[in-house]
């Protein structure tokens, strides 16, 4: 029997916007100014998720400077920093199409964040594309500390969505939101972005770029 896709759930950071990358590059950055390397293997562990891991980057920054460095003074330099090349930053390649092209076909469309609201929701209006989804579900919508790599975000979106978790597919970057929605039960389709390329991110569907699938593909591999 064929599966019929009622719903697509689209992650945020690294899969809609190119938010992880840039923020990689600046930590790197800063870490080298003062002779530090920054511990990608730690950084990595929070990309699209805290739920495994509480690495900050400023109090460790601090810490290995001996606190010669304050980390609020870190971390507003490196916000400042990051900010400045995520706006000059365009939607993923793909998306808009698939969005066209899903709500063409009667499908809700839902975002499922680990990020809280205030950054979501700014970004999606600040690229005039927040109108495009039925729902966006934050790291605010869920119980604290139970963001990705925890299912909780996805099954929230699911209930809120009102679709059963094998009518909806999921698009992810990274390990911790893929695991997020194998942990949900739902069909994850995996994009790595420059960062998360190089973590080895499979999904139960893999493709480099959005821009090469369309929803036809999309129901031809799901059956």
């Amino acid at each position: 029997m064929k599966k019929a896709i009622k719903a697509l759930i689209f992650d945020f950071d690294g899969l809609i916007l190119d938010t992880e990358t840039p923020e990689v590059l600046v930590w790197q950055s800063i870490y080298k100014e003062y002779g530090f390397e920054l511990p990608v293997e730690e950084w990595e562990k929070t990309v699209g998720g805290y739920g495994i891991s509480n690495f900050d980057p400023a109090q460790n920054l601090a810490l290995l400077s001996q606190e010669r460095l304050e980390p609020a003074s870190l971390k507003a330099r490196y916000r400042l920093e990051a900010d400045a090349i995520i706006h000059a930053n365009p939607i993923m390649p793909g998306i808009i199409e698939l969005i066209t092209e899903a709500q063409k076909n009667g499908l809700k469309v839902a975002i499922g964040s680990s990020s809280p609201h205030s950054w979501v929701d700014a970004h999606t209006q600040r690229l005039d594309i927040y109108h495009l989804f039925n729902h966006i579900i934050c790291q605010d919508d869920v119980a604290p500390g139970r963001t990705k790599p925890h299912p909780d975000i996805y099954l929230k979106a699911l209930e809120t969505l009102q679709v059963e978790k094998h009518e909806a597919v999921v698009f992810e970057d990274s390990p911790n939101g893929v695991l997020a929605s194998k942990r949900a039960g739902v069909f994850v389709v995996a994009v790595p972005n420059p960062l998360t390329a190089k973590m080895n991110v499979q999904g139960d569907l893999t493709v480099p770029s959005l821009a090469e699938l369309t929803l036809q593909d999309l129901a031809e591999k799901i059956n």
